[in-house]
């Protein structure tokens, strides 16, 4: 953790280029603002089709930790949002989910 998962319409999934791009700038947030390990942090795009609601959705599953604090959580998602309008000219819905270690069970 973190986890970043991007939900993307099928037909406004950006080219391999900017994708490659848009993960850069999200680790970079992960490991700069979160301070997470980057061996850590994993970033996946969904490819989707679009039902309602803002053309893209950005979910964030992270463990819990005194530093991140809601003022951390708040620039990290500004950066997220920004990243994602830049590469991918998209407006995302954000949400972030915070978990307690001693909730999380994990392989690999």
């Amino acid at each position: 953790m973190p986890n970043v998962t991007i939900y993307i319409p099928a037909d406004k999934m950006p080219p391999d280029e900017a994708l490659a791009e848009l993960t850069e700038q999200c680790s970079d947030l992960c490991t700069g603002v979160l301070r997470a390990a980057l061996a850590n942090v994993h970033i996946v795009y969904v490819a989707v089709r679009h039902g309602r609601g803002h053309p893209a959705f950005a979910e964030i599953h992270y463990r819990l930790e005194p530093f991140r604090t809601p003022p951390v959580m708040q620039r990290f998602m500004e950066g997220l949002d920004d990243a994602i309008r830049r590469n991918a000219g998209l407006t995302a819905r954000i949400r972030c989910f915070g978990y307690q270690a001693s909730s999380l069970h994990a392989r690999n």
